[in-house]
């Protein structure tokens, strides 16, 4: 049996999610159907992430035990070739040891949210941004987004269905940059922190956006954050401004 590190990258556009799920297709059916056209097993492939439906991914890491004997490149190659017309494109493979995990060696996760803001309608980025037809404040988001950095009880900003037993989390990072984008100006926002509630990071984008705008001032972050409830919310971006980054792991492990 050996295990296999699998990190790829996917367009959620036409999935409920990565996680497999009884209603509509997944990343994970699509990879572990490819998988089992190329090893003839049934396997469960684990992921150092999850991902809600609409959510893209640059750099997904997941790993899957095989028994079937496979160099890393053959194995990558065969499964790209079985996930077509899938918008799932596997770009690196290595063999990992046995007691190594996804998402349970992960030190990390990274998370960027693209706001383009533009009135003309999206071609080329559509599903790929939030359009925002006005341009925002970058300035006084970063100084807003700050109020969230920390070690913060986040259920202000955790979905109501969210399963974590603790809304209690350490945001490592939140900033905000305007950057002139492919398509016009975008507003870039980076979050870091080891693990994120569910809607977390839209949850935070959907408030910036209003700061950014004027309609909150920036010190309404902080009193939203205190407030402990999802009524002081002022609301939750869509999915598809939203990329998994990256996974974060010790030095030498991956």
């Amino acid at each position: 049996m050996t295990r296999f590190a699998l990190t790829y990258e996917f367009d959620g556009t036409p999935f409920q999610g990565l996680q497999r799920q009884k209603h509509g297709p997944t990343v994970q059916q699509a990879m572990e159907e490819a998988l089992f056209k190329v090893t003839g097993e049934e396997l469960t492939l684990l992921s150092s992430g999850r991902t809600d439906a609409g959510v893209h991914a640059m750099a997904m890491v997941s790993h899957v035990d095989i028994e079937k004997d496979l160099t890393p490149f053959r194995l990558m190659e065969a499964v790209n070739a079985h996930l077509r017309p899938n918008p799932i494109g596997v770009n690196h493979c290595e063999i990992v040891s046995e007691d190594w995990h996804s998402r349970f060696s992960c030190l990390g996760r990274r998370y960027l949210y693209r706001i383009a803001c533009r009135r003309a309608p999206l071609a080329l980025a559509k599903k790929r941004a939030w359009q925002v037809p006005a341009n925002l404040d970058a300035d006084a988001m970063q100084r807003a987004a700050q109020a969230l950095v920390g070690r913060h009880d986040f259920t202000t900003f955790r979905s109501t269905i969210c399963q974590a037993k603790d809304p209690v989390k350490t945001l490592d990072r939140l900033d905000v940059e305007q950057v002139d984008g492919l398509f016009g100006p975008e507003i870039h926002i980076h979050a870091e922190a080891r693990s994120f509630l569910h809607h977390q990071v839209r949850s935070m984008v959907g408030c910036l956006k209003l700061v950014g705008q004027g309609t909150w001032e920036e010190a309404r972050i902080t009193t939203a954050l205190e407030a402990r409830d999802r009524q002081a919310l002022g609301m939750n971006a869509p999915p598809h401004g939203l990329y998994f980054v990256e996974a974060l792991y010790p030095e030498g492990q991956k």
